[in-house]
């Protein structure tokens, strides 16, 4: 469950980047980024709490 957790983290860290490059490719909206922001940021609490909780 560690690595899960681990693993959430890391996806919500890189997921804004992978936003940011796509918007300033014109690839996605300025709203779909935002949407993306928020998933990631969910994402990385997620995480968080995934590995808060494997912990003995």
């Amino acid at each position: 469950m560690r690595a899960l957790g681990r693993f959430g983290q890391l996806l919500g860290l890189g997921i804004p980047v992978f936003a940011v490059i796509l918007e300033l490719n014109r690839t996605i909206s300025l709203g779909q980024m935002l949407v993306m922001l928020v998933a990631a940021t969910c994402c990385f609490w997620i995480g968080r709490i995934l590995e808060g909780y494997s912990r003995p």
